[in-house]
């Protein structure tokens, strides 16, 4: 980033705002898709590069010159992003017009993806200067002249002077060590401490390169960003400012940008946003919005600042959802799916809707997300009548999002991901909401329920387990979503062990082997992931009723012996009676003629029919037969002394616990039964 500061400086200096502008458009072309990375990046590479030299007795290491030109070149990279972010961020609250101050919110947006700079963008007055031109604030946040004194710009360029007199000769290609990268701001994660004296100091007196932390740059290609996809206009600084209104527009959008930043990368600024009560704009922009049923580009920077807000700071998202955030973010949910209602709860859908657009179907996104941060807590908490009533109207709306396509596939992937989340997180008995639909010629139903909800949950679940990325993050939501509904309404559960779990027919195979969707999720039950493998064990127990027997069917013992030995389940118990469990009905599981001709022949814990195997003691005399056993016994006790292998059993809860306890309670139980009873003979 050698790119010379000194000039702009002058410029603005001189109110050249011509020339500032042009000297800021060439910056924004030149790292409009750069990120600044932390030296430990850098450092960590350089050290395992340090241990293989050592390992291999090539060369013990040592500092090239190379190096320290490295060093220095990154040194001099970071002074010119602080001094510029110093000297912008002052120069945007002296009356700025808006196409320069557009292209000069653009530069601190891309200076904002360095942790390092961020000490001039997050004071209270630099948050407040852009919480105004976002739109949150209307006040004056501009405690300085709008003519700064000369002294201000000439101790900047003197510490830029002292930088070059300082530095090594650099190397003629240093622009070679940038290295463009395809990302969107949003994904750069840093945090920093806000160290705001040191910065409060450049602004008064002439810095030395001895103070400054040392840090350098680092790129990394990374996939292309939502910004590829989403296709917004005006995001590079050379293109056409459009009239009026949308100039306006465009700069919010900037300020926004930059703001999304500076709260995702700086703990600092997540605490000043709380404390300068900047989140009570933010409400009043989105109310706005809602009101006007309008909704333009800048919403889903907006959207995008109340989720890293309310995921990052408690107090603003309980404080969301004190002021109404709930029915406030599902009317602008109804907006961005222009949803039409024929009941207070039920919404006419139109097979021949064009799909979701692209900037809607973002914007839901971030709806979504929000709603998770300000209603993940409420899931096992029992909701007054109107609360009650506020969700089942939201759960109505998703519904609405898990029917409806967006233009890209990924888009409705995404979509529907976020909304089961989001139903995970509400009150169960909401969701009964999901169901109560009338019947279409065209719809799913099971004993006269609609089921196309329900079928669209399924679907999803069979693409998330096709897909294999991601396991745990992408199917333990909707594992847990089925497994609950499955408990809470007979009809959904019928339905969906019809396409899970169909009656036994072919058992040759174990049940973990195959395509099918029983297979898959039998597979993950013994997943590494402890809770992965719950959630999926759990699914096929309540489909099972959780009966255990018909549990075991349906796995086979090897797999079923976790979830069991969890439950307490071990010893073989029938399903669960308690009157704080769900109520099952008394209906039989009927085998097929298929599995009543082979169920002797299977094998309990593979679950399959096995081929026979020849007696291994067949032959052997009883003495003979004898001798193994004994001998076997004292290899397992070998093995048990030597801490290898712990015996263990089921006691009388149907729990595993080691032998040598169940024997010594066993031993004491057959103690006082004998001391008892010596004891009512002597009475007698």
């Amino acid at each position: 980033m050698d790119m010379d500061i000194e000039r702009i400086i002058q410029c603005i200096k001189q109110g050249d705002e011509h020339g500032v502008e042009i000297q800021l458009q060439v910056f924004n072309r030149q790292f409009a898709h750069c990120f600044f990375f932390d030296a430990e990046e850098r450092d960590r590479k350089k050290q395992r590069k340090l241990e293989e030299f050592r390992k291999n007795k090539v060369r013990e290491h040592t500092d090239s010159d190379s190096d320290y030109d490295e060093y220095h070149q990154e040194d001099r990279g970071l002074i010119l992003r602080q001094n510029l972010a110093i000297v912008l961020m002052r120069f945007i609250r002296t009356g700025v017009k808006c196409r320069l101050l557009r292209v000069s919110l653009h530069t601190l947006r891309i200076l904002s993806r360095d942790k390092k700079i961020l000490g001039p963008l997050v004071t209270d007055q630099a948050l407040l200067t852009l919480a105004k031109l976002a739109g949150l604030t209307t006040g004056d946040a501009s405690d300085e002249a709008s003519d700064p004194d000369s002294d201000f710009y000439d101790n900047i360029i003197a510490s830029l002077t002292e930088a070059k007199v300082l530095q090594c000769p650099a190397d003629e290609e240093a622009s070679d060590q940038y290295e463009e990268c395809t990302a969107v701001d949003e994904d750069a994660k840093s945090d920093i401490s806000g160290d705001l004296d040191s910065f409060s100091c450049l602004r008064r007196h002439r810095t030395s390169i001895n103070e400054i932390h040392r840090g350098s740059i680092h790129h990394k290609v990374l996939e292309p960003g939502r910004r590829d996809r989403r296709q917004s206009k005006m995001e590079e600084g050379e293109e056409e400012e459009e009239e009026g209104e949308s100039g306006e527009e465009a700069q919010r959008k900037e300020a926004m940008k930059v703001l999304c930043n500076v709260v995702y990368n700086s703990t600092w600024a997540q605490e000043r946003f709380s404390a300068l009560r900047l989140m009570c704009g933010l409400i009043e922009r989105l109310s706005s919005s809602v009101r006007c049923s309008s909704s333009s580009s800048v919403q889903f920077y907006e959207l995008r600042l109340m989720f890293l807000i309310t995921a990052l700071r408690p107090e603003l998202s309980n404080q969301l959802q004190r002021e109404g955030g709930v029915s406030l973010l599902t009317a602008a949910l109804e907006n961005c799916l222009e949803v039409q209602w024929k009941d207070h709860n039920e919404y006419v859908l139109d097979p021949a809707a064009p799909p979701i657009s692209l900037d809607a179907s973002q914007r839901i996104i971030e709806i979504l997300k929000i709603l998770f941060s300000i209603t993940y807590s409420t899931h096992r908490q029992e909701p007054s009548d109107d609360d009650a009533a506020i969700y089942r109207h939201l759960v109505a709306t998703l519904r609405l999002c898990l029917m409806r396509k967006c233009v890209l596939l990924d888009d409705t992937d995404e979509l529907q991901g976020h909304t089961v989340n989001l139903l995970s997180a509400l009150p169960l008995q909401c969701l009964d909401v999901l169901l109560t639909v009338p019947l279409e010629p065209s719809s799913e139903q099971c004993q006269g329920v609609n089921m196309d909800c329900v079928k669209t949950l399924l679907m999803f679940m069979e693409r998330r387990l096709e897909s294999g990325d991601k396991v745990k993050e992408k199917l333990t939501p909707v594992l847990n979503l089925l497994t609950e509904s499955c408990r809470a309404h007979r009809e959904t559960r019928h339905y969906i062990r019809k396409h899970i779990l169909p009656p036994l027919r072919d058992v040759s195979q174990r049940p973990e082997e195959g395509n099918t969707v029983k297979n898959r999720l039998i597979r993950l039950m013994t997943h590494l992931d402890t809770d992965l493998k719950h959630c999926a064990a759990d699914l096929i127990f309540v489909l099972c009723k959780e009966n255990v027997r018909r549990f075991v069917k349906y796995t086979g013992y090897g797999n079923a012996a976790g979830l069991l030995a969890t439950k307490g389940l071990l010893g073989g118990q029938g399903p669960r009676t308690s009157s704080s469990g769900p109520w099952y009905s008394s209906d039989s599981d009927s085998d097929t003629e298929e599995y009543r001709q082979v169920r002797d022949r299977i094998n309990p814990v593979t679950g399959r029919v096995e081929a026979e195997q020849p007696n291994p003691m067949e032959g052997m005399t009883e003495e003979e037969k004898e001798e193994e056993a004994r001998r076997l016994i004292m290899l397992f006790n070998k093995l048990s002394r030597d801490n290898i292998i712990q015996p263990v059993g089921v006691d009388s809860e149907g729990k595993l616990v080691p032998v040598l306890g169940l024997r010594g309670n066993s031993l004491t139980e057959e103690g006082k039964s004998e001391s008892e009873s010596d004891n009512d003979a002597g009475e007698n």
